[in-house]
């Protein structure tokens, strides 16, 4: 899509204040709690009156209406900071597309106004402890239809982000049927205020911040907070893994990004033991590399993008771009630490945040190995048709 003047400047808003207000607080956000939760309101007051608030959200329930091909940009610039798609009300994306395409008008009408103007937040509850990510059929949380016709959910989840201060949790449970049966799994959407939830620990990715276990224990859903139909629950959550990986994949360009700026200005600006660092062929090996690995990333995310916004199967490319994209920021994030020497080890920039990021991708929401084995068999499977046939 052509880059207008407006989406040019639009994105240069966007990441000015991701730079200039949402950069300076992210240590203090990080370290949560009251403090963090009166500055997080704050930016979001910020990005109300700058006119940046909720852009990728439908205009009706009070976003910015933004088609989701126009607003890749701005998520490459928001992402840069793990903290700019909460401070600028975009994090609600994945759920509140969830919730409007799949949720009852019960739900719809309490829920939807609430997550796009950040009176409340929701997570995603698909991962259970023993279970790979992976194997969703082999879940072993169970809701159990009561005869009013709500349910009782009880099971356990973990690695589910944003767990602490959500108001509503989207759960994976088996509804009927037994291990292994696709049919019987569903999505019940379950507000955490309800008896039985409970955020059992935090689960810090590579010693740092991270997401969530959860327990629930016999917790009553309301009949109408189940989405869609019994057993749909794979078809909902291909969709939003569809988006929320591309989602990811613009965010972590974003963050390579912050990391290559930072290398270039270290190198251009700092001495080594044989003169400056712009100078050492080592030194510009790194920047070539990491520039080289942006460049080539970011077409295949785009295409993913392209493809998503159309509504088209997007499995192979999306599956190219997250494997690309985690790799390439891991390895952005890396050689920058390498040019800073020491200090890209220690607390005075955000590398060490930016290299965990980008080695914990190379897991989260599907490990390498998951896209690179899906991807080949699709290619391999369109090639064996196509000789057959």
């Amino acid at each position: 899509m052509e880059r207008t003047p407006a989406r040019a400047e639009l994105g240069e808003r966007m990441a000015r204040f991701v730079r200039e207000r949402v950069f300076p607080q992210e240590a203090a956000l990080d370290a949560g709690g009251p403090g963090a939760a009166a500055i997080l309101a704050a930016l979001r007051d910020e990005a109300r009156a700058a006119g940046l608030w909720a852009l990728p959200l439908p205009a009706e329930l009070g976003g910015g209406g933004l088609p989701f091909e126009e607003y890749a940009e701005l998520a490459e610039a928001e992402g840069a900071s793990d903290h700019g798609p909460a401070a600028v009300g975009s994090a609600a994306l994945l759920d509140v597309r969830m919730l409007a395409r799949h949720g009852s008008p019960g739900v719809r009408e309490a829920y939807l106004k609430p997550l796009v103007a950040g009176e409340i937040r929701a997570c995603y509850a698909m991962t259970e402890p023993g279970v790979p990510g992976t194997a969703p059929l082999r879940t072993a949380t169970r809701a159990e239809r009561q005869p009013d016709g709500g349910w009782l959910v009880t099971g356990r989840k973990w690695f589910t982000s944003g767990a602490a201060g959500a108001g509503l949790v989207t759960v994976l449970a088996r509804t009927g049927g037994a291990a292994g049966d696709r049919e019987g799994l569903s999505l019940l959407l379950v507000p955490t205020g309800s008896p039985g939830f409970r955020v059992v620990r935090e689960l810090p990715v590579l010693g740092a911040s991270g997401p969530y276990e959860i327990q629930l224990d016999r917790v009553r859903v309301p009949a109408d907070h189940l989405l869609a139909e019994p057993g749909r629950a794979l078809d909902i959550a291909g969709e939003r893994l569809q988006l929320g990986r591309t989602l990811r994949c613009l965010r972590w360009l974003g963050q390579a990004r912050r990391a290559f700026d930072l290398m270039c200005e270290r190198a251009a600006t700092h001495e080594g033991s044989h003169g400056p660092l712009a100078e050492q062929q080592l030194v510009q090996q790194h920047v070539f590399d990491a520039l080289l690995a942006l460049r080539t990333t970011r077409p295949l995310v785009m295409e993913a993008v392209a493809l998503v916004a159309a509504g088209r199967d997007a499995r192979t490319e999306v599956g190219l771009a997250k494997v690309a994209a985690a790799r390439m920021l891991q390895r952005v994030a890396d050689s920058a630490i390498q040019v800073h020497g020491a200090a890209g080890l220690g607390p005075d920039t955000p590398l060490p945040a930016l290299f965990r990021t980008g080695r914990a991708a190379r897991i989260l929401d599907g490990p390498d190995e998951l896209h690179i084995t899906a991807v080949a068999r699709r290619v391999l499977r369109d090639y064996g048709a196509a000789t057959r046939g």
